[in-house]
């Protein structure tokens, strides 16, 4: 019996020692920047620098968009929204305002929208924006896509290099699907977040840095 105790010390230990600090190694990365320098465009009014900003298209159709809304609002937005520097901005064709106002009367009654940022643009402008991130990905003819995007405090379009399902680069995530939002976009917020809440603790604890342990730490409960 103390032969095969042995025997599991030496041969099965290191292995799980290998796969903790593998795992350790994924776990606490850089997310990675899959474009550089995502131009919004001075007609679009607003601006994805110094700003974490999970960028949205919702398109013409407002009414039909409102699942991809609220599965945003519930497991993204209401979980990240403490932190500072954290933006969602949705880009919608002109003419939508009414219906983005009811849109955000309904999201209001279960959190505050403050953060939620509706741009109002022409179409060419919204296309302009959407080839600049330099996805695999195409707008409807409504002007709308069911992926939203993470963009970095540099206008960098951050993401996975290889997602465990398609083993393909993961450059943004399916609104629709609340388990793309579960089990893959909030631990991509958490890297990008603990990565800027990293980056300030060498320049000495601040107010922000509170934000950044807030939002992670709230996370892992």
């Amino acid at each position: 019996m103390k032969k095969y105790i042995v025997l599991g010390v030496l041969f099965i230990l290191p292995i799980v020692v290998y796969l903790f600090f593998a795992s350790g190694v994924n776990n606490f990365g850089k997310l990675p920047v899959l474009t550089e320098n995502v131009d919004a465009g001075s007609s679009l009014g607003t601006s994805l620098d110094d700003k974490i900003t999970v960028l949205g298209f919702l398109g013409g159709d407002i009414d039909a968009r409102k699942l991809n809304a609220f599965n945003l609002n519930q497991k993204i937005y209401k979980r990240f929204n403490g932190f500072e520097d954290f933006q969602f901005v949705m880009v919608v064709p002109r003419g939508t305002e009414t219906a983005v106002e009811e849109l955000k009367k309904e999201l209001s009654k279960l959190a505050d929208v403050s953060n939620w940022k509706f741009v109002f643009a022409p179409e060419n402008d919204i296309i302009t924006l959407f080839t600049n991130l330099n996805t695999p990905f195409s707008l409807d003819e409504k002007l709308y896509s069911p992926y939203v995007f993470i963009v970095d405090k540099k206008g960098d379009l951050r993401g996975r290099l290889k997602d465990d399902d398609t083993k393909r680069e993961l450059f943004g995530y399916d609104a629709t699907s609340v388990a793309v939002l579960n089990n893959k976009m909030i631990d991509d917020m958490k890297v990008l977040l603990a990565e800027y809440r990293l980056a300030v603790k060498d320049n000495g604890v601040t107010r922000r840095d509170s934000y950044l342990k807030y939002n992670t730490e709230k996370d892992e409960e």
